[in-house]
């Protein structure tokens, strides 16, 4: 970012600090004011003719161009999976306390992985207790796809609502 006396250009379109419109003027009278007014003269732009510049409060540019690379880099970062096990037996305190954990997991922007372990091939109770767990998340997230039983553990992926 361009500020001060670094600006090269001859003459600048000129944004007051609130924001006014003071239109194109000389780039020495634009500096000037901005030493009268204890601010800084940023060119937010070099691409167009006159350049855009604004009367920004002493290094409040610089803040918010790092408060800008810390969202980016938030947003860049990708979502992780968390895993939560139980059993088709979960009691119904067990139960609640797993689901709060899951909508926690997904209300920071991660995914939930439930995991439920079938006992001696029965996977229908399994299958209801995730079944169960997907209705009861369902305002905090939804399921990433179908349920999927294998072996001896039934799957849902569940990612949290955009």
């Amino acid at each position: 970012m361009v500020t001060n006396e670094q600006i090269k250009a001859s003459e600048v379109k000129l944004t007051g600090v609130n924001g006014e419109d003071l239109g194109v003027v000389a780039t020495a009278e634009a500096l000037r004011m901005a030493r009268e007014l204890k601010v800084d003269l940023v060119c937010l732009s070099l691409m167009s003719s006159p350049p855009p510049c604004k009367l920004v409060a002493k290094n409040v540019h610089k803040q918010e161009k790092n408060q800008q690379k810390q969202q980016e880099k938030k947003a860049s970062v990708p979502a992780k999976v968390k895993e939560i096990r139980v059993t088709a037996a979960i009691e119904e305190h067990d139960y609640d306390t797993k689901k709060r954990q899951a909508e926690r997991i997904l209300s920071t922007g991660n995914s939930v992985q439930l995991t439920v372990l079938v006992d001696r091939k029965q996977t229908d109770p399994a299958k209801r207790v995730a079944e169960e767990m997907v209705r009861d998340l369902s305002e905090s997230g939804q399921l990433e796809r179908g349920i999927q039983v294998s072996g001896k553990q039934v799957i849902a992926i569940i990612k949290p609502r955009a």
